[in-house]
């Protein structure tokens, strides 16, 4: 049997060990340090979220609609004129009515006939803008203190109709009664005709240079028509 030397044998004991390390060593590196962290290349693709005019990209404040994974809004969410944050649709009620501060009024000349008395009252639209009226006017003759004279006047028989007036545009109405002198009526001398538009409160004043009317007694009654276009029958 060959007899080895204790140098030898202890040579090849630590060439053994630093091949075993050697192994060892290279099957825990898995290609690079364990636990490091990495990164990935290229940049997140940014939120779609909610393009509705007036709101920011991604989420809208203040709402539960989608998060910044750019989900498209719910179906059937209204896009055109809606309010910042809510997806909603704000509607304003736009009324097309003639105010009072919009308006004119004055009284017409006289068409008398069998012992009536026919004054057109008109409005006329003195604004910027294109207004309508419809059905009938208030109206109440007044002393020089403001107080009323008589009663206020009645509905004659008509159908309301909308009459659109473009600024500088006129409708009237009819104010008929009995004169006193025939009727026998109590008389008085207004010093004014107030008006007040349909569906308004303001009325507006008009300077009474017609003489008397009737106040007072069965036969006192002042009709209104409903109102139409242009100043005169």
């Amino acid at each position: 049997m060959t007899h080895t030397s204790p140098s030898v044998h202890r040579a090849a004991l630590l060439a053994s060990a630093a091949a075993v390390l050697g192994l060892l060593t290279a099957c825990g590196s898995g290609g690079g340090t364990s636990g490091a962290p990495r990164q990935v290349s290229g940049t997140a693709a940014p939120a779609t979220g909610d393009t509705t005019a007036g709101t920011t990209s991604g989420t809208a404040p203040g709402t539960d609609s989608a998060t910044n994974s750019g989900a498209a809004p719910p179906s059937g969410a209204a896009t055109t004129g809606s309010a910042r944050g809510t997806g909603g649709t704000r509607t304003t009620a736009t009324s097309t009515r003639c105010h009072t501060s919009e308006l004119r009024a004055s009284v017409g000349r006289d068409d008398p006939g069998a012992g009536q008395e026919n004054f057109p009252v008109v409005l006329t639209n003195t604004s910027g803008r294109t207004c309508t009226v419809r059905g009938y006017p208030g109206a109440a003759f007044v002393d020089s203190a403001g107080r009323q004279l008589g009663p206020d006047p009645k509905r004659s028989p008509g159908t309301p109709t909308t009459v659109t007036l473009r600024p500088g545009s006129s409708a009237w109405a009819g104010l008929t009664f009995s004169h006193p002198q025939v009727s026998g009526a109590r008389a008085a001398t207004p010093a004014a005709l107030i008006v007040t538009p349909p569906d308004e409160r303001d009325h507006l004043t008009v300077k009474w240079t017609a003489g008397q009317v009737p106040v007072g007694g069965n036969a006192s009654s002042v009709f209104l028509t409903v109102l139409g276009p242009g100043t005169a029958p």
